[in-house]
């Protein structure tokens, strides 16, 4: 069976399926399988496009999904705190968050030059390492475009290529450890994001202005819950794009 809905919201809206394609960024006969081929559903970014773009609820083109009020709900569920700036956020919550951690342990920043001076964070690096867990660090590739436009933008211009070069030289001693990995890179990254299994802190950036006056949120995985695996996936993303190092001075060939 047709998903009617769908086509009836398509001719509603006075668009045709090339003009609905075009604006999803997808091809015509994929629109068209997605209307008479109901069991080929699209991925979610491609649902919300499409609900957005036609204006109805998800849940009513695809019954199977949960409106806008229950995912509302569920990411309510996963904002454990909210804190106006990373510089109120109490610094034993790092070390804490870290010490609960054994499947996942993530740290993707440009520099977090400020927590490798954390002797209790090392600590925890240590421990964990020791007890078998994956560890891994994304750092700015400190000769990337990237890294020179967030200097710019945060009023310090090269002075953050020299942080991260810091930062690497104070992790020098965990670079040798079982099970921890460190890789350089690229990307404009517009939070940085902590993870210790089912618990982050995701810290905004905001033009302008350093990281630690920007907002931190502390979420956690919830079922039904949308928010943390998107910030999860993020870091994913950076993960395989980025390239590793073995030293605090294996900096490799600049970026292009």
């Amino acid at each position: 069976m047709a998903n009617e809905r769908l086509r009836g919201a398509i001719t509603k809206s006075g668009l045709s399926l090339d003009q609905v394609a075009e604006q999803l960024g997808v091809s015509a006969k994929t629109v068209e399988r997605w209307v008479n081929e109901p069991k080929r559903q699209p991925y979610h970014r491609f649902k919300y496009a499409a609900a957005s773009l036609l204006r109805c609820e998800m849940s009513y083109l695809w019954p199977d999904e949960r409106t806008s009020a229950q995912v509302t709900e569920a990411g309510n569920a996963e904002l454990i705190k909210l804190y106006p700036h990373r510089s109120v956020v109490p610094n034993r919550l790092w070390p804490q968050l870290y010490a609960r951690a054994s499947r996942h342990f993530d740290v993707l920043v440009y520099s977090g030059f400020w927590l490798t001076e954390d002797a209790a964070f090392h600590h925890i690096v240590k421990e964990k390492s020791a007890a078998g867990a994956r560890i891994r660090f994304m750092l700015g590739d400190p000769e990337s475009a990237a890294v020179a436009v967030r200097g710019k933008d945060e009023g310090i211009g090269g002075a953050m290529s020299s942080k991260i070069r810091n930062a690497l030289v104070n992790y020098a001693s965990l670079f040798q450890l079982p099970g921890v990995e460190f890789r350089l890179h690229s990307t404009t990254l517009y939070n940085s994001i902590y993870r210790a299994d089912d618990e982050m802190l995701a810290n905004g950036h905001l033009y302008g202005v350093g990281a630690y006056m920007a907002p931190v949120l502390h979420i956690q995985r919830v079922p039904g819950g949308e928010l943390f695996d998107a910030y999860a996936e993020s870091v994913e993303r950076v993960w395989e794009t980025a390239r590793p190092i073995s030293s605090p001075t294996d900096l490799g060939a600049p970026d292009a």
